[in-house]
């Protein structure tokens, strides 16, 4: 892949906010969930056309470009926001199924004793699995694989863009507050997937499509993987969502530990 000639050029967005992710109050849930200073949503342009069968080299053409490599950010293992700097010598780059257009997806978690009608999580006996302690129903379902309920979504469902984040932002960090109602994990949700991706309307059916191509991304250097950390983690992740339409690519990070550091 070295001698590859690149095809695609890319070019940092740096006036792009996302309110989803920066707003105030969103801000506060994020620093309650341990996820504060610790996720970053970037977009870059890019000025050829797209495929997603070219994923592999759309991936290491983005991860080699000179203005990438400097302005694209990642936490350091000082937990301090850095450019990545160093040019891949390869990528993994894993398409993510995004086909959800609403959040009646998750209705099902009504039923079954996971969440009341009023929002609440029903509660449960803490247990621990690896960096989590499970207290309710609803994070037993998330990441319990034998709990009775596991089996309320299926394997492709589990892969869907829409579950990934919920169940990320339900996980939170190091130090997660877990919330007693569902609803703002799901408005978190609602807003970050709606501003992330770009949907169109078919003009024969007139029935929404979504256009992103989204997958998940990890750089390796010659000292292994770097991107998004050297470290590997559940709630550690890089997700980059193409709109083929408008050229744009959306990085969204995030490095599981701590919020509030200095």
């Amino acid at each position: 892949m070295a001698d590859r000639a690149r095809k695609f050029s890319f070019r940092y967005l740096v006036d792009k906010k996302f309110n989803s992710i920066d707003d105030k109050e969103k801000q506060e849930w994020l620093l309650k969930w341990s996820m504060k200073d610790r996720i970053k949503a970037q977009m870059f342009t890019f000025d050829q056309p797209f495929q997603p069968y070219e994923k592999d080299n759309f991936g290491l053409d983005f991860m080699t470009d000179p203005e990438v490599v400097s302005s694209l950010q990642m936490l350091s293992s000082q937990d301090r926001w850095t450019p990545v700097g160093i040019v891949a010598k390869s990528v993994t780059v894993e398409p993510v199924a995004c086909f959800a257009l609403s959040m009646a997806f998750f209705d099902r978690l009504y039923e079954n004793q996971i969440v009341r009608e009023s929002g609440h999580i029903h509660k449960c006996l803490d247990e621990f699995y690896e960096d989590f302690t499970i207290s309710d129903e609803l994070r037993k379902l998330l990441i319990q694989e034998d709990c009775d309920n596991f089996c309320l979504f299926n394997e492709s469902e589990r892969n869907e863009f829409l579950f990934l984040l919920f169940k990320h932002f339900c996980l939170g960090g190091k130090v997660c507050q877990y919330e007693d109602s569902i609803d703002p994990y799901l408005d978190f949700t609602k807003q970050v997937y709606k501003e992330l991706i770009s949907v169109q309307k078919n003009p024969e059916t007139k029935e929404l499509g979504i256009l992103s191509n989204v997958f998940k991304l990890t750089a390796s250097g010659d000292s292994g993987v770097y991107y998004p950390s050297s470290v590997a983690h559940e709630q550690t992740f890089s997700y980059l969502i193409v709109d083929a339409l408008k050229r744009h690519i959306t990085m969204l990070y995030h490095r599981f530990g701590s919020s509030g550091f200095s």
